[in-house]
């Protein structure tokens, strides 16, 4: 007949030595086990901690404080003259600012940069100094004429809506070029964050910008988009403020989104991008570029060691990123340089 001892019972001191052994060998894998399991929710916790801070770095970021501290007028080179508030449409929002260089009255058929501000398609302003101030005085001394819009925004009027907005504002400019100076044949369209998606949007979707009588353009420079394909944003674990954009339908999702939309050939394209974004935009704007270029467009990807801000308002400074815009655009300047 089997008998069960317990520790306790035991006297002769080897048998308790062995029994002893025994009792640690079950329990100490019961408490490695235990160890492990509360050490992996402790990670996972921190892990949902870290990932929770990036979406708000990234959140904020898109809607930065330079996209609302406005410009003030020692910001610009001596001499520039602004024509505020120009009227696109009857809404108080659809207005752009025009810069012109001190000696405009000299030049004819200056080219232009058409700049189309961010702020996650809910905030933001034309009269910001990061859309403003470093490109102004980068590019208004060498002939250019600088245009920065306004236009509607969320909640009130979303992305595809604001895209029509832009293309209206950009066919305005257009017709009024040659009364400021400047040529409609010599536009370059440029835009940060959302503006860099709805430049993006109007560069692979034609038919937005024919819409609204808008003329072909020298180039789009859009910088630092992470929305290129919102399918693939809406159907992985994303940032809230594209919820708030985009919706739930993945026909408008299909619509909005200028990788997909992208089927012919258009006008050169620079996609710039921040390389230390948490949430990776060059990945989706190579997507883009490599897309643009099967389909036989002129374009570049260029990734900056910037922050998302700093892209928007270091354009324009002396440095290689300015220079690389620069190299890109003159050719095509040069190329299309009468009225």
């Amino acid at each position: 007949m089997s008998k069960l001892f317990t520790l306790s019972a035991i006297r002769h001191p080897a048998l308790q030595a062995c029994s002893l052994c025994l009792a640690l060998v079950l329990v100490v894998p019961v408490a490695q086990v235990e160890a492990g399991t509360l050490r992996d929710k402790i990670m996972e916790r921190r892990q949902e901690r870290k990932e929770q801070r990036a979406e708000q770095v990234a959140e904020k970021s898109e809607m930065t404080d330079v996209e609302t501290t406005d410009l003030a007028p020692q910001g610009l080179p001596a001499g520039t003259k602004v024509l505020r508030d120009i009227a696109y449409g009857s809404d108080k929002r659809q207005t752009m600012d025009v810069y012109l260089p001190a000696n405009a009255a000299a030049l004819k058929a200056m080219p232009v940069i058409f700049m189309v501000h961010g702020g996650a398609w809910k905030i933001g302003s034309k009269t910001a100094r990061g859309v403003v101030e470093n490109k102004a005085a980068h590019w208004l001394p060498q002939g250019y004429i600088f245009i920065s819009i306004n236009y509607r925004m969320l909640p009130d009027i979303k992305p595809l809506e604001q895209a029509d907005d832009v293309a209206r504002a950009l066919a305005t400019a257009q017709n009024k070029a040659a009364e400021w100076g400047g040529s409609s044949k010599r536009f370059i369209i440029m835009g940060h964050s959302a503006g860099a998606h709805l430049v993006a949007l109007l560069a692979s979707s034609p038919a937005i910008a024919a819409k609204a009588g808008a003329s072909a353009w020298l180039a789009t420079i859009a910088l630092d988009s992470a929305a290129y394909d919102i399918n693939k944003i809406m159907e992985q674990k994303h940032y809230r403020f594209y919820d708030e954009a985009f919706g739930t339908e993945p026909a408008y999702w299909q619509a909005s989104s200028p990788t997909l939309q992208l089927k012919q050939a258009a006008a050169p394209f620079v996609a710039v991008c921040s390389s230390i974004r948490p949430d990776k935009p060059c990945v989706q704007a190579e997507i883009f570029i490599n897309k643009a270029k099967s389909l036989g467009m002129q374009a570049l990807l260029l990734p900056q060691s910037l922050s998302h801000a700093d892209i928007n308002k270091n354009l324009g400074l002396d440095n290689a990123y300015t220079a690389a815009v620069d190299n890109f655009l003159k050719p095509l300047v040069i190329a299309h340089d009468s009225p």
